[in-house]
């Protein structure tokens, strides 16, 4: 079983093909400006909604869906790679057990029925690496005792020596190698002196949750979400609306947050181009994975579809604005 299941994430982690799932027309997913979405998609266990909102001017965000067969054979057992990349986060689900791998500020959620009452609470299953988390600078702390500034507050924000809110990511080289820290990277990446350690780590913090029947869907969603949107405001927009469509709804609703914390329209935050967009909100990347179980146990499909996604906007820069111009006629 191991064996199977780490070739299935070398086959996630490898090139994703852009081909049809079969679950139908917008199998490839849809753009409406900056917006990216797939409203609703088929999984071996359950059904999901994607979308992603670009504010950079290069999409930071990058997040995929792999379900299918766990054998490169194409024979079961059958399992659900989920992962968002700014935080870098990586869960999987396969028969009944969630298994959640997180790097960064990405988090994942669960929403789960309390059976007494009727709602849906929400559970936060990842552990975040920030900086402005107090734990994670006591972690820095002790790890660097020898380097008084080995966290900063900068402008009310905590950033690891002054550059970075994680404190563990996929990538960042320039702070894992001193030999990375120098031109043509950027001056305010630039360190004054060379390092001897690390000072970020790639060790991701990794928890196994046996998934019960009252538990009814997981939103994965880089920080963008987040800063805009609690846990619970989250999980009630999900557990309130419809499936198909939701995630393009989670997105909505944290932009209008953020155009409400700017004193703005949200029709006007829809009209400002990517790069000047970032000065209003983060890329935000959600996927909502609904879980299907019956009576008994976790409903898994053996002749489930093999679905592999990858969410982002592909338009030309030089395109966007006309086109986010021509759209605004359309909700998102």
């Amino acid at each position: 079983m191991t064996e199977r299941f780490m070739n299935f994430l070398r086959s996630c982690w490898g090139p994703s093909s852009r081909r049809h799932d079969h679950s139908g027309t917008d199998a490839l997913g849809r753009q409406d400006g900056l917006l990216w979405y797939k409203d609703i998609g088929r999984l071996a266990n359950g059904d999901f909604s994607m979308a992603v909102v670009q504010a950079n001017s290069l999409v930071e965000d990058q997040s995929q869906i792999e379900s299918g067969s766990l054998s490169l054979h194409g024979l079961g057992p059958y399992g659900t790679f989920v992962g968002i990349y700014d935080g870098h986060g990586g869960p999987e689900t396969s028969r009944g057990t969630l298994y959640v791998a997180n790097v960064g500020d990405s988090r994942v959620v669960l929403g789960r029925l309390v059976k007494a009452t009727g709602e849906v609470l929400a559970v936060q299953l990842s552990e975040e690496h920030n900086a402005g988390i107090e734990s994670v600078r006591q972690e820095l702390h002790a790890l660097h005792p020898d380097d008084s500034e080995i966290v900063v507050l900068k402008h009310n924000v905590w950033r690891v020596k002054g550059v970075i809110q994680v404190s563990r990511s996929i990538g960042d080289v320039y702070l894992k190698k001193t030999e990375f820290n120098r031109e043509p990277l950027q001056a305010k990446f630039l360190l004054r002196e060379p390092f001897q350690r690390p000072i970020l780590s790639s060790e991701p913090s990794i928890s196994v949750l046996p998934l019960q029947l009252q538990d009814q869907f997981l939103i994965f969603a880089s920080d963008g979400l987040w800063e805009h949107l609690s846990n619970q405001e989250a999980v009630d927009i999900v557990q309130n609306n419809p499936c198909s469509g939701i995630a393009r709804r989670l997105v909505k609703a944290a932009l209008q947050e953020a155009a409400k914390k700017r004193e703005m329209r949200y029709s006007d935050l829809k009209k400002i181009d990517r790069g000047v967009r970032r000065h209003f909100h983060d890329d935000i990347t959600v996927i909502v994975v609904f879980l299907n179980s019956g009576p008994t146990g976790w409903v898994i499909s053996h002749k489930g579809p093999t679905v592999s996604i990858r969410g982002g906007i592909d338009r030309p820069a030089s395109s966007l604005t006309s086109y986010a111009s021509a759209k605004l006629g359309n909700s998102y």
